[in-house]
Formats: structure tokens, sequence, C-alpha cells
């Protein structure tokens, strides 16, 4: 996995919808090597964004005990956008590492008003009802989200670029600025693989193994709300990489969330760097977003995976 990532890497820095010279990569007076930095700068931000998301829809699949969840179907996305919006419509927020701290607050908001609502009633947060919850808050958000672009023009200048998802126009300083919550987010959720290992044989079993289900399960909600918030805040509302990504990696290695979460990072992180580079070359001398291009693979691969019925277990 070590090898694909770092040749993953070298692949993304060659390739681009313009062709450079090679010998321009550690020529400083050469005008292409700025194109290199680019491209070394958007492939770290790939890496990051691709392992935050995997990782997070490996968590929240492990968490609900549910297939289909991830960030993007369980509101935490459209919660984090919605965030956004509202900070640069109405707060007139303009700094892209200010974005952040909103996308993080609308995430942890969705997370746990998608709890909250699948917890009433009987049998509490069954899978089934929080994928139902989770697709109402999704729709309700985002409904409020579409409204209030439309209402103000320029706020959808901004905004349309980042919401189709893209690791492009990215510099460093963001990556930096998020860094240390995507790594704190991935130390907690690296931590809960026996939590989620025990969960998975429901939470009474997990209870009588001696497993605190009630605080673990906010370390790894934490988790998941600054993987999926700082993934979304980087670059945009990415689809189908939390979801299908922990399904392949359980086809291969088991359901043993040890193996599936660091994995399922890794994977990620490959991912969204192959998509970022078959968007730039896809249709040249024009990008395809990195969102519309892992769209447009994972539709037909998870319709796939559902039909022969190869979806990983939990």
């Amino acid at each position: 996995m070590v090898a694909v990532v770092a040749g993953v890497v070298v692949l993304s820095v060659l390739v681009g919808s313009r062709t450079s010279s090679p010998g321009a990569i550690l020529d400083t007076a050469d005008p292409q090597h700025a194109v290199y930095v680019a491209r070394f700068e958007r492939t770290l931000l790939g890496l990051a964004v691709g392992a935050a998301l995997g990782l997070a829809g490996a968590c929240m699949q492990g968490l609900t005990r549910n297939p289909l969840a991830d960030p993007g179907l369980l509101g935490v996305n459209a919660g984090a956008s919605f965030a956004m919006v509202l900070a640069i419509s109405v707060l007139g927020v303009s700094q892209q590492a200010d974005y952040l701290w909103f996308a993080f607050a609308g995430a942890a908001v969705a997370a746990v008003l998608v709890h909250g609502i699948a917890s009433l009633g009987r049998d509490s947060a069954t899978p089934m009802k929080l994928a139902i919850a989770g697709a109402a808050v999704t729709a309700a958000v985002s409904s409020w989200t579409s409204g209030m672009l439309l209402a103000d023009r320029k706020t959808m200048e901004t905004f349309r670029y980042w919401q189709v998802g893209t690791v492009g126009g990215r510099g460093l300083d963001v990556l930096v600025t998020a860094l240390p919550f995507l790594v704190l987010g991935a130390v907690l959720a690296l931590t809960g693989a026996r939590l989620l290992n025990a969960l998975a044989l429901g939470h009474d079993l997990a209870r009588g193994l001696g497993r605190r289900t009630t605080r673990d399960g906010l370390v790894v909600g934490l988790a998941i709300v600054l993987l999926a918030g700082g993934a979304t805040a980087l670059a945009g509302p990415i689809a189908f990489v939390g979801l299908l990504v922990p399904h392949a990696v359980r086809i291969v290695l088991g359901s043993d969330h040890a193996r599936v979460l660091p994995f399922s990072a890794a994977v990620g992180a490959v991912f969204v760097v192959l998509a970022d580079t078959v968007g730039r070359v896809v249709l040249p001398p024009a990008e395809v977003q990195v969102g519309i291009v892992t769209a447009v693979v994972g539709v037909p691969v998870f319709l796939a995976l559902l039909r022969r019925g190869r979806l990983g277990g939990l």
C-alpha cells in the first residue's frame, strides 16, 4: 500500500493538462518548476482529503452498523456546507482558513441532529432510522443552502467552485491550518477500532464486554466530525469516497476494524488523488473537478456491488 501511494503521488506530480519537462522539477529557475510545485501541493491536499473521507466513512459505517452510512448520506457534509454558506453570506467571511471553524460547527450540529432524530421513539437510533433521519436532514439543509445561494449571487460565485468538490487552487497554508484537526480526528478514529469491533456484535454485548459504549461512541463521533468537517472545508463535498472505500477494503481484508480503518485512509487517499489526476487529462485543456470524477466512477461501481451482493459486511 505504501508503494501504491508513492506511485500515485509521482503520477499526480508528473501528469497534468499541460506537458512539462521532468527536469524542471529540481530546476527552480525553470518557468515550469512552478507547475510541479502546484501539482505537488494539490497532491498533498488530495491525500489528506481522501484519507480523511475514507477513514470517516469507515468509522461512520462501523458506529451506526449501517453499510450505507457516509458523511454525505448522514448529513455531515450538508451541515458543513450550510455553515460555510451562512458564514460567507451573513457574516462576510472571506478567508478560506476561517471556513474550517464553521465547517466543523455545521458538521457537528448536523451529526447531533441526525442522531437526535433517529433516537426518538422505540429502539433508539437503529441503522435504518439513522439512514432515514440522515436523508431527511440532508434534504432539508441542502434546500436551505440552495435558497441562500439563489438569494445572494455574490455568495454563489464564491461557493460554486467549492461546491462541486475540488483540490485545485488551494494553498498549503489552508492544509496546514486544517492538518492538526485531521490528525487529531485520525488518532481518535484509529483508537476506536476495538469499540467498532465490539459494536458489530450489538450494543448490549459490547457493554457486556466492558465497553462504555456511550463514551466511546462520542469519541468516534468527534473523530468523524473532525475528519469529515475538515475534508469538506478543504475540498468541498466530495461524494462516494467515504461510502465506497470502506466496502472495497472489507471485501479484501475482512471486517476487523484494526485493518479496515488504516487501509480505508490509504485507499481513500489513492482514490482522490487518482480522480484528480484523471480530471486533469480527460478534457484538456480544461479540468474536471475531483468531485465529479468520484461521482462518475462511484455510481456504477456501487450499483455493481449492490447487484452482486458484494458490499463488505459490517
